[in-house]
């Protein structure tokens, strides 16, 4: 998932995907563009193995009996073999769990998540299944294969390389299909071997957060306009790029929002993708995109200039909050349809453009951010209906209000519904009558042009909502006490998501009640993934010491409680920060500019981080570092597993004692209190 200031965002995501801003004292993000000496670059991945070839024989992983791809003809998956359960993006799969005998569901194994945590934890993806193997990354860019009947991780292939997420993997042709922050690549599905790799970012302002898209010989990913260190900070343009999937050489490139970027590249950023683009079985190609910025509310104004409401892009800023449908062959735009013109509340349309049919025809169903979901004709792009879901306080007009006159609404300080943490943040399912979203109502308060409030995730509640395809009407909702940025999967009678709180929950898809829950092994922003008899899903959100980041596999039958360690083999990830035993001054600021500086401000160590605490402001003791950095909690990760207690000793004794001895940008930091 995606907040503010990565972003401002991303996920959750999903996401916090994809998902979650880092909002206590502090929140040792990982946001480092230095790497220890045991990581290596996209072109030289580390890859450790637990068996020399896996049992996978890599099968094209495609739902469907079309030589193009997709989905089959009733869009249902027979197997989880895409990001988003098949090519269609519709995430409603055959299996054999259902509302009989979900309550059986145990945990069958489980797999330790060793990357390195940052600000939206260690893991919001949802994994894939070929050939008996489950495929995931984690957002340290770490890839894994694990045997899906006995959990035993075949083979991990590290990266080092923070990403915002919801990344993730695709696996076709005996091919494993990622992308690090910076590089698009390849690997063998046997044994995690790196086959190509290929550099996308333009320059140190640009990332990417999404799993490929793999059809017809063509991988397709897309930049966004940020990473760990920073997000819309200026000259960041969204681009997707088309690669040819045997060798990764470019085929075409589409430019997602003009090059000049609406005539302000300084200030100006947008467009990218959270989910892969999705696939009829004739092959066209749809997807959505990204946010402009800056927006309301968005720090990277800090130090700038402020243009109030979006005047830095005095146009409806195309193609951002769009729905499209591209030439596969050459990445020309057929149609597009966009939602939210000059958008100024960071409410992209970030998740996949899922394919379904109504009344026999073809229709593209989407949803983001804003909290309104869409259907559009696939052939034209004709709107067919609009239905706002979850809560919203009389602020989805802001936009088209701003576009030629700035001072058309009132200025902060207010409230506003949905939010950038809010909205439609993770993907949607729909199983050809009905579309479920899982809904973020989280309010935020806007205290300037570039001053977000406090940001704390854990006030925020949700809503599973089931809506008729074919008319836009609500059918039903499900209220959660925490956020379900677990997006939505569907099986048979059932609906799956998660909810930040680090809940699993399967709802009955015809009246919403509630079959089966179970609570995770820590907090989660991650999706749901189900093959076979098998629900996978991640819990890469620790908010205690008593946490650990996990990927679990609940199966019928199985009678395990997912509370202790794994039962698979882990690999032997390195720690990002190193082993040094000894407590010293030097120590601290390595450990901080790893791990802190692309949260928080600190003059000393010359960070400008806008998603925790200005420290230089908050000034903490050595002992309220040491808590937080340990325990974490409030909506961030604990780092008590992930940092040696030497390394967090030092970085306490390093951040109380330089806090404060230099002058700081004073709009910079997210706030919050410890």
């Amino acid at each position: 998932m995606r907040v503010p200031d990565r972003p401002g965002r991303g996920r959750v995501l999903a996401v916090l995907v994809a998902l979650v801003a880092a909002v206590a004292l502090l929140a040792g993000c990982g946001g480092s563009s230095k790497k220890s000496s045991s990581s290596t670059s996209a072109a030289n991945a580390t890859t450790s193995s637990s068996s020399s070839t896996s049992a996978n024989t890599a099968t094209s992983g495609q739902t469907t009996t079309s030589p193009s791809g997709g989905a089959t003809s009733t869009g249902v998956a027979t197997a989880w073999t895409q990001p988003n359960g098949n090519l269609a993006g519709t995430r409603d799969v055959q299996s054999s769990v259902n509302s009989s005998n979900a309550s059986q569901l145990g945990v069958a194994w489980t797999v330790p998540l060793n990357g390195k945590a940052g600000t939206f934890g260690n893991f919001a993806t949802t994994p894939v299944v070929v050939g008996g193997v489950a495929y995931f990354q984690d957002l340290d860019s770490g890839v894994y294969a694990v045997n899906m009947k006995s959990g035993k991780v075949l083979w991990h292939t590290q990266y080092h390389s923070e990403n915002e997420g919801p990344n993730g993997v695709n696996v076709v042709g005996g091919k494993v299909y990622g992308a690090t922050a910076t590089n698009a690549f390849a690997l063998s599905a046997a044994t995690g071997e790196q086959l190509w790799s290929k550099k996308l970012i333009r320059n140190k302002g640009e990332g990417i957060d999404m799993a490929p898209a793999v059809n017809d010989g063509t991988v397709y990913v897309s930049t966004v306009p940020g990473n760990a260190k920073g997000f819309y900070t200026g000259n960041g343009q969204a681009i997707l790029w088309a690669m040819d999937a045997a060798t990764g050489k470019m085929k075409w490139k589409w430019h997602e929002v003009p090059p000049n970027l609406w005539g302000n590249k300084k200030v100006n950023a947008g467009g990218g993708q959270w989910q892969p683009p999705t696939f009829d079985a004739q092959g066209h190609l749809y997807l959505e995109v990204a946010n402009p910025a800056p927006f309301v509310g968005d720090k990277s104004y800090a130090g700038k200039k402020v243009y109030p409401n979006g005047s830095s892009y005095p146009s409806k800023a195309l193609y951002t909050d769009t729905v499209d449908e591209l030439d596969p062959a050459t990445g020309k735009l057929i149609w597009h349809y966009q939602l939210t013109p000059h958008d100024i509340h960071d409410w992209d349309l970030n998740n996949q453009a899922l394919i379904t049919t109504v009344n026999g025809k073809e229709t593209i169903l989407s949803a983001g951010k804003g909290g309104i979901a869409i259907a559009n004709d696939a052939q034209t792009g004709k709107l067919l209906w609009k239905t706002p879901v979850g809560l919203h306080n009389g602020h989805d007009n802001d936009g088209l209000k701003t576009l030629h006159n700035p001072k058309a609404i009132k200025s902060p300080p207010y409230t506003i519904l949905p939010s950038a943490l809010g909205g439609v943040e993770s993907p949607y399912a729909a199983d050809g009558t009905t579309m479920y979203l899982a809904v973020n109502n989280y309010p935020m308060q806007l205290k300037s042009m570039a001053s977000f409030g406090t940001l704390n995730v854990n006030i925020a509640k949700g809503v599973m909502v089931a809506i008729n395809q074919a008319t836009g009407k609500i059918k039903w909702q499900h209220h959660f006490a925490h956020s379900p940025y677990g997006a939505a999967t569907v099986t048979n009678d059932l609906v799956f998501t998660t909810t930040f709180d680090g809940t699993i929950w399967a709802l009955n898809k015809n009246t919403g009640e509630v079959v089966w829950h179970h609570k995770l092994p820590a907090g989660t922003n991650a999706p749901v993934a189900i093959d076979g008899d098998t629900v996978l899903t991640g819990a890469g959100f620790p908010e205690g010491a008593h946490q650990k980041p996990t990927f679990v596999a609940f199966r019928i039958g199985a009678t395990g409680s997912g509370k202790a360690a794994s039962t698979g083999s882990s690999s032997s990830s390195s720690s990002s920060g190193g082993s040094s035993s000894a407590v010293s001054l030097k120590a601290g600021r390595t450990v901080f500019e790893s791990s802190c500086a692309s949260c928080h401000t600190l003059a000393a160590a010359g960070s400008n981080g806008t998603v925790g605490p200005n420290l230089d402001q908050l000034k903490p003791s050595e002992a309220l570092v040491t808590k937080q950095v340990t325990n974490g909690g409030g909506g961030m990760p604990a780092f008590g597993t992930q940092l040696s207690k030497s390394q967090i000793a030092s970085v306490a004794k390093y951040v109380s004692s330089v806090a404060g001895t230099k002058k700081s940008n004073p709009n910079a930091g997210g706030g919050g209190a410890p």
